[in-house]
């Protein structure tokens, strides 16, 4: 019985306040969407990182006679002897996991596969205008600064383009994007404790004859809050369960879109959705639940 009474008084509060009670599943439901996309993008850029560290390469392009550096400018084109030199000397650092010779050939070569998809740009350029390189693979990317010193300036050594850095504005911009999405998730989840307290309060306020005679027949403190609680939870469960589909519908429309731009696949498992999916749920009826109770404390006196 006492189960029973329970459920139908938590029935009647949600359906008293059904306006309330919807404003507040929808609160909760956006901000819950954010909050979980933001932590799927984490997840994204985490993952794209481990993969982009492990492919991480410097390329040192060597001089030519029509290189414009001070270097090729001082000491001309590059020699047989400086380019043996240069490959043996990077080889032999423990920063470097693998060095490949790249004629000029071989790089207009690749240059025309890789643009393949842009022929404006293939047709601008001209066999020469890559010259012959080192294609270095670190062990360790954060330790590119190391190989680039080493290198940087000598003779034959036109110039050092370095992956980390355009990888790393790529990056800040992801990082950008998902900071946001947690801050205005964050703000969001805090309008919707408020909003919960103040649906809460009203529903107490509305039912203070029920609890003051509950109160009278030895109810315990407990027992007379768990019907709100009860509202509030479902209210934070209902939010949560739509909040989930936002999840999933970013997780197949937004993430995979931005890996078919960017011609990589690093696809997210379903088990790290089901992780965001399960922390927004956990998180949404907590909330609800834990802003409820502290406004019971307050304003409902037994």
């Amino acid at each position: 019985m006492r189960a029973q009474f329970v459920l139908s008084e938590t029935w009647i509060g949600l359906r008293r306040n059904l306006t309330m009670t919807i404003a507040v599943i929808t609160t909760v439901a956006i901000s819950l969407a954010l909050f979980g996309g933001g932590l799927l993008i984490n997840q994204q850029v985490e993952e794209m990182r481990r993969y982009w560290d492990e492919r991480i390469s410097l390329t040192v392009y060597m001089c030519t006679d029509t290189s414009l550096s001070p270097t090729c400018e001082e000491s001309g084109a590059a020699t047989e002897e400086e380019r043996t030199e240069i490959h043996e000397d990077l080889e032999s650092m423990p920063e470097v996991a693998n060095v490949e010779y790249v004629t000029a050939s071989e790089a207009w070569q690749d240059f025309q596969e890789r643009f393949s998809n842009h022929e404006a740009l293939v047709e601008a350029a001209q066999e020469g205008d890559i010259p012959d390189n080192f294609r270095v693979q670190l062990t360790d990317p954060t330790q590119y600064q190391q190989v680039t010193d080493a290198v940087q300036g000598r003779p034959g050594v036109d110039s050092i383009h370095d992956d980390q850095q355009v990888l790393e504005q790529f990056f800040s911009l992801l990082d950008g994007l998902k900071w946001a999405a947690l801050v205005v998730s964050f703000v969001q989840l805090a309008a919707a404790a408020l909003l919960i307290g103040n649906t809460i309060r009203l529903s107490a306020y509305s039912r203070r004859r029920e609890t003051g005679i509950m109160r009278l027949v030895g109810a315990s403190n407990f027992y007379i809050q768990l019907p709100f609680l009860l509202e509030a939870a479902v209210a934070g469960l209902i939010g949560g369960i739509i909040a989930s589909g936002f999840i999933v519908a970013t997780r197949f429309f937004l993430l995979d879109r931005i890996q078919e731009w960017f011609q990589f696949d690093i696809t997210l498992g379903v088990g790290a959705v089901l992780y965001v999916i399960g922390v927004s749920l956990v998180l949404g009826i907590l909330l609800c639940t834990v802003a409820a109770f502290l406004t019971l404390r307050r304003y409902l006196r037994v």
